[in-house]
């Protein structure tokens, strides 16, 4: 029987029931305790008779149970349903604006109606993009072949002639080009298409994929490797196949099947939300377009040796003739303004000195309506040298991620 679970970034999850009534059987939490021993315990920290989540969100598959962690901003102790909605709708519209999934496929439609979880509904997009490409005919390739062949084409393979025709004279064993479907794309294609039917429970979805499986060129399925992915290379005939190709990557190399009964294969699909947070903050700025200002990721400077130092966003700020830069530095953290992290303002006071920067900001996720001003460095920069803790709200009044943020951090620097 399928469950899912929807927990929170840096919540618990254990063998007893929580609040909510839920918990993990022993066969699932050793499959996560044994997933993040493989991943140098970066997911999770593993506690007595549970797991701890870190600061990464997503889903999580394992055999009928599906788990959601999802993003938080503040301290809260969430209980009700719409809360947890409104956060997964908010980590579905960042990984959207933030380009790791399909902008069109985040509707309020496919947000509410049709999907169990996020995984199904990056598996129905995998699934649009591979009937859309079999509809237009999936790209042919020349590869080379060995068989038996009743007239010479290619070379003739000496050794492999005499094991196997020996007594049939009229055919020959050549090594030759062939034209069709047998190549990297194709098969990647289809051992996603395989993985997602040993994992999926939705019925919609595995009837597609049965059908899809149905209309797909008969080829060889292989084990594939991020080095099969590392061989593709993008031209004009696969440029086509870039989404179904992006998400069969995070399918494949995130799969992890149970070798001993299959009854808990699991599959992962998880995002650093610090990462995400900054790259959002970026678009956001790019976003609100103001006039004379130029928004600049990861920069990077020659620090010591051969170590660089690379700060989330440069900002310059062009006006009547005169530049000025800031730095801004996203932090994915909930702390207490009155104490930042020695370190942060330390990374701040590098930046100041390497950008020639005047001021700078930390900028976090808003919890409450805090107090923002600089702080004075006392050394460094005879022309000022300041930064700020800045804070900005993730959602709007109405509890939605708020996509007009860019001006407001903006302005945060002035």
């Amino acid at each position: 029987m399928a469950r899912l679970i929807q927990i929170f970034e840096h919540e618990r999850l254990t063998l007893h029931k929580n609040e909510r009534g839920e918990y993990l059987t022993q066969n699932e939490l050793e499959k996560l305790y044994e997933f993040n021993d493989r991943n140098n315990n970066e997911y999770f920290t593993g506690i007595r008779n549970g797991v701890k989540f870190t600061n990464y969100v997503g889903v999580i598959q394992i055999g009928g149970l599906t788990i959601e962690i999802l993003p938080k901003a503040d301290k809260k102790v969430y209980t009700q349903e719409e809360d947890y909605k409104k956060w997964r709708d908010a980590l579905l519209n960042m990984l959207a604006i933030c380009r790791r999934i399909k902008v069109e496929s985040v509707t309020e439609a496919s947000l509410h109606k049709r999907y169990y979880s996020l995984l199904d509904l990056y598996f129905d997009i995998f699934l649009d993009e591979v009937f859309t490409l079999l509809r237009k005919g999936l790209i042919k390739k020349y590869y080379k072949q060995s068989s038996n062949q009743t007239a010479l084409r290619g070379r003739i393979m000496f050794s492999q002639n005499i094991q196997k025709n020996l007594i049939h004279q009229e055919r020959v064993y050549t090594n030759h080009q062939v034209y069709g479907y047998e190549h990297t794309v194709n098969q990647i294609l289809l051992r996603a298409l395989s993985i997602l039917s040993k994992i999926v429970s939705n019925s919609n979805i595995k009837d597609r994929i049965a059908r899809i499986k149905l209309d797909f060129p008969d080829i060889q399925e292989i084990e594939i490797a991020k080095s099969h992915f590392d061989k593709v290379k993008e031209s004009r005939k696969t440029k086509s196949y870039e989404e179904a190709l992006k998400i069969a990557k995070m399918i494949i190399l995130n799969y992890s099947p149970d070798i001993k009964n299959g009854q808990e294969n699991m599959l992962a699909l998880l995002f650093d939300m610090n990462k995400l947070w900054e790259e959002y903050v970026f678009r956001m700025l790019q976003r609100a377009n103001m006039e004379g200002y130029e928004i600049n990721f990861q920069n990077s400077q020659k620090f010591w040796e051969n170590k660089t130092i690379q700060p989330d966003l440069v900002v310059v700020k062009t006006e009547d003739n005169s530049q000025e830069t800031f730095i801004i530095d996203t932090k994915w953290k909930i702390i207490d303004y009155r104490k930042p992290s020695d370190d942060d303002l330390k990374q701040m006071y590098a930046y100041n000195l390497y950008w020639d920067a005047a001021k700078s900001m930390l900028l976090y996720p808003k919890t409450y309506d805090f107090p923002e001003s600089f702080g004075n460095y006392h050394k460094g920069r005879e022309q000022g040298n300041a930064c700020k803790l800045g804070f900005v709200n993730v959602l709007d009044e109405s509890g939605k991620l708020d996509l007009d943020i860019g001006r407001a951090i903006l302005e945060k620097l002035n």
